[in-house]
Formats: C-alpha cells, sequence, structure tokens
C-alpha cells in the first residue's frame, strides 16, 4: 500500500474522532498534537479504531511512533500490508 493511500485512511480516522478539525492543511512532520485539539483519549480513540477497522494492534510502547502522520505512516504502512484492509 502506498504512502498517500495509507494517509488518506489514517486521516478518515482521525477525521471521525476529531469532526470539527479542518484536516486540509496537516502536515507529516508536525506533532498532530501541535496541529489538532486532539486530547489523550482522542488519541486511544485513534488506536482502538485502527484494531477495529484494519486489526492492527499498536503496543502502548509504540504510541509516540504515532506522533506525526508521517510517523503513523511509517509505523503503519507495513502492518497495512498484512491487514484486511
Amino acid at each position: 500500500m502506498d504512502y498517500q493511500t495509507i494517509r488518506k485512511k489514517i486521516v478518515e480516522i482521525i477525521a471521525e474522532i476529531a469532526i470539527d478539525e479542518d484536516l486540509s492543511n496537516l502536515d507529516d512532520n508536525t506533532r498532530l498534537r501541535e496541529q489538532l485539539d486532539l486530547d489523550s483519549m482522542d488519541f486511544l480513540d485513534v488506536v482502538m479504531e485502527l484494531k477495529k477497522r484494519y486489526k492492527i494492534e499498536v503496543p502502548t510502547e509504540d504510541y509516540m511512533k504515532l506522533a506525526t502522520l508521517k510517523g503513523c505512516i511509517e509505523y503503519l504502512g507495513p502492518k497495512f500490508s498484512f491487514s484486511s484492509s
């Protein structure tokens, strides 16, 4: 799965959780919490949605790897190839 496809899937999940946020100008290299009004519960909702939709487990110790959109894509990319998308 390519970078843009994975990015789209992640942004779709964020859009459902942060419904009032404008996601059109997200910078892939800036921490998501600096760009969006996401709290720790919102972040957990993103992680749970990844598990529900794509059967992707993210261990607690890897949460920091998901701080930026680019980090999410790099971390989740190999996992999407093994999930049922």
